[in-house]
């Protein structure tokens, strides 16, 4: 009797990088003389961005850029001036293998920034910024899905599976010009900008995909109100729609689309009356659009034959799935200055999530973001000075999901939407921060697949005895297949001789065995 096998091909995901690089930044920069000399420093901010990347030759190269802004206050006033440079860097990354369409994920942040006053024409600032890469690609491996021939006897599970991927990254400018109210004073100089964008909303046209969000655009500005140097808040925000072209897409499969910030250029430019009242913002997105289309299929994770020697080989494969993508929200409230220490005048507060790490719950339907939040600040102290300081908070949240996530590997986006903050009565500056969380939960497909079987059919096994039916004590819990397995006998024989509903015991009791020849 001839030994028949069917086998299925299933993409597996095979990590080919996973690391982090650094980067260090210097920066030696000396006033132009249009700008007067440095009296205080107030902040500085170190911004890095992934620009662009590539896969080839078995090397990943991505553009990295560095968006510097330093804040200082000349001497005899408490205007904020602002010097700002930009530093650009290409760098590589060798894989351990090539792959024609890998999945690439870059996440820059900064690590550290030391900055000084070298003199009152000098600044100097050195520090470093990381790039987490974490690459993967798709390799088929052939599994056993049915066999037949050779009393032999096949274990199977269903397999989800990422049957089939498509990708595309668009990117888009958005040009914006924004006049300032009459009640709001002209603009000495931007000191701060922070952009966000918003959730994506898609839907798909005859193959298309077209995609429709906006991007918030939060500035803080310098100005002069009633002869002093202050801070003024300005946010808009700026639509936009995009049709993306993504070849072979169709209903069957699942998209999504997740927009990154590349670039947020603002400049004051003067109105009619020759003050700069007209803002104009320049912005770069990448819209990253990935599609996949899910499949199930059965294989074999056990195997044996009732009457024939064999051998069976196995495989461990990591089945590429599609994350389920889940956005919620919560709060946190934070209580950054109270008495004396509360700033005279508030002009604006945000927050920064940084070092975010998830873990699924206990319960295994809810998720744990836990991590930093840094609120910064643009106050007037008593003293009557322009500060910009920072206050950090831990924080852990818990966010019910309702689906099953055990065994799941969880990730998640935070991000700030929207800061609001209070003072007291009795003196006490509290923020509330409304947080987007953006969490991604993968099911771990991880198996040991069975590969191959071969089987001696020249030969039997031996048995220990001439016999029909062995008795066989069993235990709650005890799984049938191995019981079977063990006296190279059938599942179904056994079942279908102690009248078992499921393939493990419920209960411990005699078990007859019937051999089947």
């Amino acid at each position: 009797m001839e030994l028949k096998m069917t086998k299925e091909t299933i993409p597996a995901a095979v990590s080919i990088y996973e690391g982090i690089q650094e980067q260090g930044i210097e920066l030696d920069y000396i006033l132009p003389d249009y700008c007067p000399d440095i009296f205080r420093l107030v902040r500085c901010e170190a911004v890095p961005v992934v620009t662009d990347w590539s896969v080839s030759g078995g090397k990943l190269t991505y553009g990295l850029r560095c968006d510097i802004r330093i804040l200082y206050c000349g001497e005899g006033d408490s205007i904020i001036r602002s010097v700002a440079q930009t530093q650009t860097f290409r760098k590589t990354a060798e894989l351990s293998g090539d792959c024609t369409s890998p999945d690439v994920r870059l996440v820059p942040k900064t690590d550290h920034i030391n900055y000084r006053a070298v003199n009152k024409r000098r600044l100097d600032l050195r520090g470093c910024v990381s790039v987490r890469i974490a690459v993967t690609c798709e390799s088929p491996q052939e599994v056993v899905s049915v066999v037949s021939g050779m009393n032999m006897q096949l274990r199977t599970i269903p397999l989800r599976y990422a049957a089939g991927r498509l990708s595309a990254d668009k990117q888009l400018r958005i040009s914006e010009e924004t006049e300032l109210q009459p009640s709001q004073p002209s603009v000495s100089g931007i000191i701060s900008t922070r952009c966000t964008a918003s959730e994506c909303e898609k839907k798909m046209i005859s193959g298309k995909l077209l995609a429709k969000g906006s991007l918030a655009v939060d500035i803080l500005y310098s100005c002069e109100r009633s002869g002093e140097g202050t801070v003024e808040p300005l946010r808009f925000e700026l639509p936009y729609s995009q049709i993306i072209d993504i070849e072979g897409l169709d209903e069957s499969y699942e998209c999504s689309i997740v927009p990154e910030v590349i670039a947020c250029d603002i400049t004051p430019a003067a109105g009619r009356d020759g003050d700069n009242r007209i803002i104009r913002c320049e912005a770069e997105l990448r819209l990253i659009c990935r599609a996949v289309r899910t499949a199930t299929a059965m294989i074999g994770t056990d195997a044996y034959s009732t009457v024939y020697p064999c051998e069976v080989t196995f495989t461990d494969i990591s089945a590429a799935q599609s994350p389920t993508v889940y956005d919620e929200s919560f709060r946190h409230t934070a209580r950054l200055a109270e008495g004396d220490s509360v700033p005279e005048t508030v002009y604006s507060i945000w927050c920064t999530p940084k070092n975010i790490n998830t873990r699924p719950g206990e319960d295994g339907r809810s998720v744990v973001i836990s991590g930093m939040l840094t609120y910064s600040m643009a106050v007037r102290e008593s003293s009557g000075m322009i500060s910009m300081p920072d206050r950090d908070e831990t924080f852990e949240e818990t966010i019910a999901i309702g689906d099953d996530l055990s065994g799941a590997a969880v990730s998640a986006d935070i991000s700030a939407r929207d800061v609001s903050f209070n003072i007291s009565p009795d003196g006490v500056l509290t923020a509330k921060a409304e947080l987007g969380a953006r969490i991604y939960a993968a099911a771990k497909a991880s198996v040991r697949a069975v590969s191959d079987i071969t089987a001696d059919g020249s030969v039997k096994k031996e048995r220990d005895g001439d016999y029909a039916v062995k008795l066989y004590y069993g235990v709650p819990d005890e799984d049938v297949w191995d019981i079977a397995k063990r006296y190279s006998t059938s599942v179904s024989a056994v079942m279908e001789e102690n009248d078992l509903d499921g393939d493990r015991l419920t209960a411990g009791g005699m078990l007859l065995i019937p051999i089947v020849t």
